[in-house]
């Protein structure tokens, strides 16, 4: 079957955006597009990808934050357990915390380095798409890693796995809510 293929008219309409606006992310290189002609397509798998990554998989939580002798901690509320990320932020109070996926490691043993936060967790998912994997390791909540599936395969991952999520304090956003 052949694949679909969309004007930037039409991509406006699914996004209910502007045509322009459809141009204008072409033009940046935001959404990729073929040149037919004159005009220019996008493939229902370069409109999908273009979805894909700019979805919100950031990893968001409602927190709030607590002080002490070691720094300042965000304790995620809605999380089994009392699973805290450890932040840098002048902000006090009840806040909204996310981590990009792409801003996380993971490792099979837990590691000694800079990183302030090391999370222990369950693989519980293992989502291949494209030149990627969105690994989902619940560490009391949900937290999605990506990674390449060259990663994924190298340390023979599996769901049901127990790994080690490691990032930085610096890596965690924090705004008020």
């Amino acid at each position: 079957m052949a694949e679909a293929f969309y004007t930037p008219e039409e991509v406006a309409a699914i996004l209910k955006l502007s045509k322009y606006t459809i141009y204008e992310m072409i033009k940046r290189g935001d959404l990729e597009a073929h040149r037919v002609g004159r005009g220019l397509r996008i493939s229902a798998q370069q409109l999908d990808q273009y979805l894909y990554q700019n979805k919100t998989e950031d990893n968001t939580f409602d927190a709030e934050l607590v002080q002490t002798d070691t720094g300042t901690y965000a304790r995620l509320l809605h999380s089994r357990g009392d699973v805290q990320f450890h932040v840098s932020t002048n902000l006090t109070g009840s806040v909204r915390v996310s981590i990009e996926p792409e801003n996380i490691i993971i490792s099979h043993t837990q590691l000694i380095c800079s990183a302030r936060n090391v999370h222990k967790g369950t693989v519980t998912a293992i989502a291949e798409r494209g030149n990627r994997c969105l690994v989902t390791l619940d560490i009391g909540v949900p937290l999605k890693v990506a990674l390449t599936p060259y990663s994924v395969q190298e340390m023979h991952m599996k769901t049901g796995d127990t790994l080690y999520a490691i990032f930085k304090s610096m890596s965690v956003k924090v705004t008020a809510r």
